[in-house]
This record gives structure tokens, sequence and C-alpha cells, in this order.
């Protein structure tokens, strides 16, 4: 069982003998020696299910900003980031648990032959967990100097007798395998396992977040931790912030660097260039394939208003990599990003200002209109990709209302839809989620357009 490090704390205040026997004993000892940011091992960042290698951009800031060298930093982009629903079945644009296993062992192999490191930090979220866990447990301990793990369901989401091919069953034979024996991680390899105390919604007792509300899904809160790790609580936060929440990030860099960060603050840059890929949705499905052909536009655009303020500062169209940019903006500025793809709905993301440099801002077009989508002269998204909307542990409001649409309880929901009717086209529309306030247009959803107020933390 993991302790949070304020409960530990609060049991060390609650001993009179504590302070004087721990200072003597700091006096006592010589200060350790701890490796320089360039000495820290290079890291191999892993996403979870659905989801892209942008989703680590704020935390590889927070590396850049205690010294840590870009070049010492690799994401991976799964191709097909969604798992299959039964792992020994295949299934267009999507992934089994071999699939993410190779293209990790391929990716370590990359960043080793990059950096000449002899091994490696793993740092995984979720799904990706998975394929950390499995690459070391199948001889890969050797390249992995560090192993953390970020909100993985390592018990499972689940753990029922029927649908036993889901890798996300706790009695299936992927995680039984992964957690067999008396002790459930690798020796050699150094784990950590990030959890929270009660708000991860893959963490449940009860099967309504799995689709089976009032059902006991066999899982409690403490799921992700492993025997043989260092196991920690993050009170209050949800499963994507597990992975990218300042706090997170302060026990990630902790636990590889072997000291405290200097600083959770991000360290802004002068100039500031942004690129990335473009992906799309074949048939619905969450794919990090590139897209070729696409156009993306970028406007700076008042934080007031959300008026475009001139005219494009960059515009290019990807290749048969699916690339686009680099942009050159200021840090200060706030963006309007279009991105137009054949088949797809043009996509207008408003986002508060880049402090740094990124070179993984990946593009995805929104999803289609649909039936209920039907009338509304335009839809506006708001959307939050390294953690949740919670009600009423955060402030969340669009159009200046708090979503209806938005879960109370435990967080679950990345996102939330608007529509406003055909008189509301063109107007402002505010999306704020605690200290981070963005302003989008509302473009006409009868031109197949989509407006996504991104949110950055």
């Amino acid at each position: 069982m993991g302790l949070s490090r304020r409960a530990l704390l609060q049991g060390m205040g609650a001993m009179p003998w504590a302070a004087g026997s721990f200072a003597s004993l700091a006096f006592a000892q010589a200060p350790p020696i701890v490796p320089s940011a360039a000495e820290v091992p290079p890291v191999l960042f892993v996403h979870g299910n659905g989801d892209h290698a942008a989703l680590w951009i704020t935390t590889l800031w927070r590396m850049e900003s205690n010294g840590v060298p870009r070049e010492r930093m690799f994401e991976i982009n799964f191709t097909d980031p969604l798992a299959r629903s039964d792992d020994s079945v295949s299934q267009p644009n999507r992934s089994s648990t071999e699939d993410q296993r190779r293209e990790l062992a391929d990716a370590i192999k990359e960043l080793k032959r990059r950096t000449g490191a002899a091994r490696v930090a793993l740092v995984a979220n979720s799904r990706g967990g998975y394929s950390v866990r499995s690459y070391i447990k199948n001889g890969g301990g050797t390249d992995v100097s560090h192993a953390v793990l970020c909100g993985v369901p390592n018990h499972g989401a689940f753990d029922w007798d029927d649908n036993l091919g889901n890798e996300f069953n706790g009695r299936g034979p992927f995680l039984r395998a992964l957690n067999e024996g008396e002790g459930e991680v690798t020796p050699g390899t150094a784990f950590l396992t990030l959890r929270s105390d009660n708000m991860d919604k893959y963490a449940q007792a009860d099967g309504r977040f799995v689709g089976k509300p009032g059902v006991p899904t066999g899982i409690t809160a403490e799921g992700p931790a492993l025997k043989g790790a260092t196991n920690l609580v993050l009170s209050g936060v949800d499963h994507r912030e597990t992975a990218y929440h300042p706090r997170a990030f302060r026990e990630i860099y902790k636990f590889i660097a072997g000291r405290e960060p200097d600083r959770l603050a991000i360290t802004p840059e002068a100039e500031v260039k942004l690129s990335g890929l473009v992906t799309g949705m074949p048939g619905g499905v969450q794919s990090n394939r590139p897209v070729a052909g696409a156009s993306v536009e970028v406007y700076r655009v008042s934080p007031e208003t959300g008026e475009r303020i001139g005219a494009a500062i960059h515009t290019s169209q990807t290749g048969a990599s699916g690339h686009w940019g680099p942009a050159q903006v200021d840090p200060s500025w706030y963006l309007e990003i279009v991105l137009t793809s054949a088949g797809s709905t043009t996509t207008h993301v408003y986002h508060s200002p880049f402090p740094r440099s990124c070179d993984v801002m990946h593009l995805r077009a929104a999803r289609a209109l649909g039936p209920a989508d039907a009338g509304a002269g335009a839809v506006v998204i708001m959307s939050r990709p390294r953690g949740y909307l919670g009600l009423p542990r955060d402030v969340v409001l669009l159009d200046g209302k708090e979503p209806s649409d938005v879960k109370l309880g435990v967080p679950t929901d990345s996102s939330s839809t608007l529509r406003l009717s055909s008189t509301d086209v063109g107007r402002p529309v505010a999306a704020l989620f605690n200290q981070e306030r963005i302003v989008a247009r509302a473009w006409p959803a009868s031109e197949n357009r989509i407006t996504v107020a991104e949110l950055t933390y």
C-alpha cells in the first residue's frame, strides 16, 4: 500500500523524537552525490490509450526548465494507440499489447543510439505503462534504469470472468502474466507508481466508469500500486493528472534525477517555434498515422475577444510525413490554429500562449458533426487533453456557465460541448478552467467547422 508524502510527513510530525533524530542524522552524513541535469538518464515518455506524444508537452517544458537537454528526451507516438476489444483478435486501426511492446522496443533502441546511453528511463501514463512493464519483464530490463508508471491500471480497470481477452481485465492472461510471482516488478530496474487517492476513474470499485454501473469491478484505488515498487499517492488528482500535473512532475523528476527539481514553473523562451504532425481519425478511431495534404494556418488572436490580429503568421501543407511547421511565435501570444484536411471537419483550435518551443504539437481534426449537432449554428468544444474537467473540484465555465455535460464527482470528462444558435455565429466564447482562460470564436457549423478551446494545463 502506498503512502502519500503528506500522510508520511504528518505521521513524522506526530512523533516528538522525529525532528531531533533526523536533524542529527542529516548533520552526521555527507551530502549525497547527485547527477547534474545533463547526467540524468535519457527519458522516453509513453502516452496512453488513444493518445499521442503531445500530451507530454508541459512535462517536456518543465524538464527543460530544470536543465535537461531536449535531445536527451524522446516521446513515442504509437501508430495505432487505441487498444483492441480483444487483445488476440485483430481490429482495424487498433493495436495489440505485442504491437505496443514492439514499437516501444524500437523507440528505446533509437533513444539509446541517439544519446549513446546504456540505459534509459521510461515514464508512462495509463495504457503506456503496459508496454513498459511488458518490455522490461520480457528481457528489456538491462536497457531501463527507471520506470515511472502514472495512473497505470496495473491490476486492471476491472477483474471479471467475462471479457478475459481485454487487456484491461485484471483476470485476463496479459495482466496475470505481468503480475505473477511474489513481486510485481522486475529486479534491476527501479519502479515508481503514482496514483490518485480516489479520483482515478479507472481505479474505482463501481463499474459505472467501465460501462457496468452497480457491478463491482474488483478494483480499488490501490489498483495502480505494485508490490516491490515505490508507490506514492497524489491526493485529488484524476487519471491523467497522475502523469501531467506539476505534482506528478515533481515526483517523476526526483525519482529519476535523485533530487528535487529546481522549479515547477516553466521558464519562457524569448523565441518560440512550434511544429508537429497532423494525424487522422480513420473510421472514427484515434490514429497517429500521418495525414498528407492537410493545411495548417496559425493566427495571433486577441486574448479578450479571440479576434485575429493581422494575417496568418504561418501557413503550411503537410507532405507524406504529415509534418507541419515550424511556426515562429511570441511566448505571450494567444493563438488560433486552423486545420483543414480532406474528408475532415475544419477545426479552429484556440490556445493559450506557448512559453517554450515544441516539436510535438500534434494536430487531429475534431470529430465529425453528428445528429446531436443538427440545427446548431456553431459547435464549440472545451478540451483538456492533460486532465479531466472535475466538478466541483475545479472551476469550469464555458460561455459563463458550468457545463451540464460534465459529470459531478470523480472526474471523467476531458471535454464539454456547447451548441449555439445561428445568431451566435462569430461571437466570442470564453472557456475558463481554474486559472486558464481562452476566448474562442464561434465558427459556422454550416461550413463543416468546429471550434475547440484547448487548455494547456
